[in-house]
């Protein structure tokens, strides 16, 4: 948000905050969950190079809907299925690094 909106919306009474303000999240938490979303984005981005949803939930053991779930960065979805899976599609250790060590 930049800041002319939000000094509008100040001024209108409204408090403008981070998502981590918001939830009452831990510096811990917030970075958790940053690298959950930074996985899921990256899991998306490979695996439409080069394989279906279908695909690679076979390729897993595991159904579409819960690749689907893992790309759209579903709660319920564990870092560990997001590292198996962003593996399944050929993916380095050193690049799953890259993607955490990328975030700000």
């Amino acid at each position: 948000m930049d800041q002319s909106a939000r000094d509008r919306l100040t001024k209108q009474g409204w408090q403008v905050g981070t998502v981590s303000d918001f939830l009452d999240l831990s510096p811990e938490e917030t970075i958790l969950i940053e690298i959950k979303l930074a996985l899921s984005r990256a899991l998306k981005e490979r695996r439409q190079q080069r394989m279906t949803q279908a695909e690679l939930a076979e390729k897993m053991h595991s159904s579409q809907p819960r690749i689907a779930k893992a790309e759209n960065g579903d709660a319920s979805v564990s870092i560990e299925l997001l590292l198996r899976a962003i593996l399944a599609t050929g993916a380095s250790p050193q690049e799953i690094g890259r993607v955490i060590g990328a975030i700000e």
